[in-house]
């Protein structure tokens, strides 16, 4: 999906570290909520309170999901999963654009 039809954006940014990262969001009419944000170069962690859905538009980085050692390169058109009440750590190595979804289970 390019584009979003029919929402509610909430103007105030969410600005996280110092501003590297920054996000706007979107409120749907059936209660969805997304964020559609950038993320500048950088290493950032980041808690959850609902299952999130992010999906890589733009970009490349790094991420080490809960309960994983390993951390995994995730590229342009790439989405994974975080679980509800959990952090999860980033290296981000370009300017990165995404779209986060916040799933209720």
């Amino acid at each position: 999906m390019d584009q979003f039809e029919k929402v509610t954006v909430v103007k105030k940014a969410n600005i996280y570290f110092d501003g590297k990262v920054t996000s706007r969001t979107v409120l749907f009419d059936d209660g969805e909520k997304k964020t559609l944000g950038i993320m500048l170069p950088g290493e950032y962690e980041f808690g959850t309170a609902d299952k999130e859905l992010m999906e890589i538009i733009e970009g490349n980085l790094e991420v080490k999901l809960p309960d994983r050692s390993e951390w995994k390169i995730f590229k342009s058109g790439d989405s994974f999963e975080v679980k509800a009440n959990s952090k999860f750590k980033l290296i981000v190595k370009e300017v990165t654009d995404y779209c986060c979804s916040y799933l209720k289970e």
